[in-house]
């Protein structure tokens, strides 16, 4: 299992080696990342700046403590506010981000598919990315409740309540990122979602990855091209594990042979039709000869005319 983590956090740095040889194609998701970026940082300075007052107002009942204990609750429960607004964050930033640039990152992904050799010819589409941008923002508004519930928690709480709400947040993240792999090949949920628990130690580890890497000053900017990516690679490593035996799409095997060479016949199937040989014994008499009657019952020829007699005076 933490060998499984560890190659899905690895499948995120494959995603970042394509800045080497895919420079331009991920440059163009820079530009909705750093706008989405922007939108989701004039929404959080607020709660930053008020962060104090926030807790305060939340924690009447510790009013008349005394230090360090006041200061100490209050601290913590300012942390698990920040880490679940975060985590809730990561989720509109991850929607917002994928909506804006979706001819963008449509251009990533089937670069990514075409370097590994395939290409679905199935469509995402426009208003489907829109829908899962929604569902994508409803589950991050639970993981954020959910994290903030535990952090209520005595003494574990907050470290409790920044581990678990890092984990529910990048799997969240990696079902959305990996949506367009599987909805290009006709995969239902129930399809999809059998996959991701098959590889749930690896997608775990490819989330929280991306999850650690947005919390990251202008991380989220630069890691979102990769992002997208990784989650193609994480999705044919799923196809993988899910069918052994599966061939690409399009893949060299599709080629056409080379002139004047003939393509084997698979196992199994028939022989192809070829012009029949004349065999031996079939092939054509020399000059001057007839062939050989074949035995069998024939018609019998009619007896030869009588000679003619001598001539009558």
């Amino acid at each position: 299992m933490i060998r499984e983590f560890f190659a899905g956090v690895g499948t995120l740095l494959r995603g970042f080696g394509m800045w080497k040889s895919n420079t331009r194609l991920l440059a163009l998701g820079l530009i909705p990342a750093f706008i989405a970026w922007l939108v989701l940082l004039a929404a959080l300075a607020p709660l930053v700046i008020w962060l104090g007052p926030i807790t305060d107002w939340m924690t009447p009942f510790a009013d008349g403590w005394t230090a360090p204990w006041q200061g100490v609750l209050r601290f913590g429960l300012g942390a698990v506010v920040l880490v679940a607004s975060l985590a809730l964050a990561a989720a509109v930033f991850t929607a917002l981000t994928l909506t804006i640039g979706d001819p963008f990152y449509q251009r990533i992904w089937r670069g990514v598919e075409r370097s590994l050799g395939e290409e679905p010819t199935g469509e995402t589409g426009f208003w489907a990315t829109v829908g899962e941008g929604i569902r994508l923002v409803f589950l991050g508004l639970l993981v954020a409740l959910v994290t903030l519930v535990i952090g209520f928690v005595p003494v574990v709480g907050g470290v409790a309540a920044s581990i678990i709400g890092v984990i529910l947040n990048g799997r969240v993240l990696a079902r959305e990122l990996t949506g367009r792999a599987f909805d290009a090949r006709g995969l239902t949920g129930y399809s999809r979602s059998g996959m991701l628990r098959a590889g749930r130690a690896r997608v775990i580890g490819f989330g929280v990855a991306t999850q650690l890497c947005f919390l990251v000053p202008f991380g989220a900017i630069v890691t979102m091209p990769a992002a997208v990516a990784g989650s193609t690679l994480l999705a044919h490593d799923l196809l993988r594990r899910a069918n052994p035996d599966r061939t690409p799409e399009v893949s060299q095997s599709a080629a056409p042979a080379p002139a004047g060479r003939q393509e084997e016949p698979p196992p199994g199937s028939a022989a192809p039709t070829s012009t029949p040989e004349v065999s031996q014994s079939a092939a054509s008499a020399p000059a001057g000869r007839h062939e050989a009657t074949p035995p069998g019952p024939t018609a019998s020829a009619p007896p030869p005319p009588p000679p003619p007699g001598p001539p009558r005076a």
